[in-house]
């Protein structure tokens, strides 16, 4: 009889009759194991995960080493984010049976979610060996070469998996993120589409391809891409990164609602590691959460803070989960920290237990949803108070972030709506500077690559947030100013730019690309420059210190949202809000108008120059006291 209904309960479970299939499941007597991870299988199927895990666990609890239910449990419980226990469920698999490649690619997924990167590459590879045509094994073993920055290595791999299986869509998606990091951004383009071919569903090559369209300053692409790009931002079938949205919106609203979509489908909800409580130290304990301490426009903008926190009232940790590059940079920064630690080879739950562990006060995220994130630390909430602060300028969408730090230009109390965080101002601009930087004299024009005469116009942002309005103005500033250049800086954009100045009657050459440069060299070439025209919707933000600390001044647009205010908000610190405008057609009229009145534009650099050390924006002491004092009345 409990033959026949279990022969029964599998042909109603094949015919996708599954209520019928759970009834008879669960009238046949004994409930063997068997029988008992067929019921969790259905269950599981439905998306009803407690009830699918009880009768895993109840299979277990029967027969401790029962392949199909500890291998199905582990499947489940890495697809609800219980990473650790995953693991350990594949692990048991393999105490008794190690043949199966499927174990080990899915264990390798499990070491990847707990960032302990070398034995999940080891993982990937066993499962490769014991099958060979294992696509998914080899995509995910290029997925790993990728997270360790082994580009070549990655592009083989995947090649592998597309020799294995062609037009794989999860295969051709890895192999254009390889491509966009290797430089190779009209081949990354092309596989992004190639993915989108094999699999319009995917959930992330639209937003691949948006970003490199941006990068390569592809217009027309960049104009066709726009409305899907908004369209899926809050949640739809394509995952949005909030920072790539950025470079398509300036809408507040859509930004809030495309980073709590992030949260909300990559971040897992977790038990909080502590209450909201104060520890009440003598000092405060702060730690500062990053990938970027190496040479790094965060680290760049930072380091003379960490050097100067009052060590009588703070204790200063450095959590760094990015590259060690050997630079000098990051050689200053391992010392001025009271602590440095590199936990690369950590998984967020064991970083976020050593905050706790060391009873961290504060713990401020230097990253919110750029490259490298590590969101899922803050999620444990092991820091009574937890802050987003300066390298990503909207809200993370999160709940268990609790401050933005800001100030009143770049982040208004009339954008409280658009940020989930408490928007806590600082004094002056909210952006730190390291005023130690020494500027060296400039290079010659002919050694810059410049032509011996002719008004500079420059923007050295970065080219994703180079617009075709934005262009638009550029090229007319061109048209009005005789013997005038652009000088941008040289990437994967360059031809595609000069292809825009061509079609708008503006000969290509008079557009010079700056090769890249160490910073010191870098900062110094600016010196050559006349006018610094920024960007919107994205603004300069690192690339408008530098600017102004060269003495060069920057012509900027007070923009709609956070990104687009920052430059605003340098300029109004260092005492030149004249060179801020309400919009495109006035900054258009300001950077003509200085181009064209030499004697204008000598007395703007002349009072730059006397305002490098006598306003806010480089007063790093000042700073200082404004941030300390910021921390303190968060923890009151």
């Amino acid at each position: 009889m409990s033959a026949d209904i279990y022969n029964q309960a599998m042909a109603a479970q094949k015919a996708g009759n599954l209520a019928e299939a759970e009834r008879l499941y669960r009238q046949i007597p004994g409930q063997v194991p068997e029988v008992v991870v067929k019921l969790g299988n259905l269950l599981a199927r439905q998306g009803r995960h407690g009830e699918a895990m009880h009768f895993y666990d109840q299979a277990v609890a029967a027969r401790p080493d029962f392949f199909e239910a500890l291998f199905n449990r582990g499947n489940l419980l890495l697809e609800l984010k219980r990473t650790e226990e995953a693991l350990e469920s594949y692990d048991r698999v393999l105490a008794a049976r190690q043949d199966f490649a499927g174990v080990w690619n899915n264990r390798g997924t499990a070491l990847r979610g707990l960032n302990r990167l070398d034995a999940a590459l080891a993982s990937f590879q066993r499962a490769v060996t014991l099958a060979p045509g294992h696509f998914n094994a080899l995509t995910n073993a290029a997925v790993i070469l990728w997270d360790m920055k082994r580009l070549p290595e990655a592009l083989a791999a995947v090649d592998r998996a597309l020799g294995v299986q062609p037009g794989f869509a999860e295969a051709l998606y890895v192999k254009a993120n390889v491509l966009r990091d290797l430089g190779r951004t009209g081949e990354a383009l092309e596989a992004y589409e190639a993915t989108l071919k094999s699999n319009p569903a995917h959930p992330h090559a639209l937003n691949g391809a948006a970003q490199v369209a941006r990068i390569v300053c592809d217009f027309k692409r960049v104009e066709a891409l726009t409305p899907q790009v908004i369209q899926n931002a809050p949640g739809g079938r394509a995952v949005i990164q909030p920072f790539v949205l950025m470079g398509y919106s300036d809408d507040a609203a859509l930004q809030r609602r495309c980073a709590e979509n992030l949260v909300r489908m990559f971040v897992p909800q977790r038990p909080a590691l502590r209450d909201v409580r104060r520890y009440g130290h003598d000092r405060i304990r702060l730690a500062y959460l990053s990938a970027d301490y190496h040479q790094h426009p965060t680290a760049q903008l930072m380091v003379e803070l960490f050097e100067r926190h009052d060590r009588s009232r703070f204790e200063v940790t450095a959590i760094a989960f990015g590259p060690d590059d050997g630079s000098l940079l990051r050689a200053r920064l391992k010392k001025v920290f009271d602590h440095f630690e590199d936990v690369r080879g950590l998984s967020d739950a064991e970083v976020a237990r050593m905050l706790r562990e060391r009873e961290i006060d504060i713990a401020v995220d230097l990253n919110g949803h750029t490259a490298e994130a590590r969101p899922g630390i803050f999620a444990w909430r092991p820091a009574p108070v937890q802050v987003n602060y300066l390298v990503y300028p909207g809200t993370t969408g999160a709940d268990f972030m609790d401050v933005i730090l800001a100030d009143r230009i770049a982040l208004p109390s009339d954008q409280q709506p658009y940020i989930r965080e408490k928007i806590v101002h600082l004094p002056d601009s909210y952006q730190a500077n390291d005023a130690t930087r020494v500027v060296l004299p400039p290079p010659s024009r002919a050694a810059a690559g410049l032509p011996d005469s002719g008004f500079v116009f420059c923007c050295f942002n970065n080219s994703w947030k180079i617009t075709s309005a934005m262009f638009d103005i550029w090229m007319r500033l061109l048209t009005q100013v005789d013997g005038s250049l652009l000088w941008l800086l040289d990437g994967p954009h360059a031809d595609n730019l000069r292809a825009e100045a061509k079609a708008r009657g503006v000969d290509p050459a008079r557009l010079i690309f700056a090769p890249k440069l160490p910073p010191e060299q870098h900062l110094a070439r600016q010196q050559l420059a006349d006018l610094f025209l920024d960007t919107l919707p994205y603004n300069a933000h690192t690339t408008c210190s530098d600017a102004l600390w060269a003495g060069l001044p920057v012509v900027t647009c007070y923009g709609k949202a956070f990104p687009g205010r920052v430059a605003s908000s340098l300029l109004k610190a260092i005492d030149l809000p004249e060179l801020v405008t309400a919009s495109p057609q006035l900054y258009e009229a300001l950077a003509l108008e200085l181009a064209q009145n030499p004697a204008l534009l000598k007395a703007t650099k002349e009072k730059l120059a006397r305002n490098r050390t006598t306003t806010p924006l480089f007063d790093s002491e000042r700073f200082r006291k404004n941030i300390e004092t910021a921390y303190e009345a968060m923890l009151a």
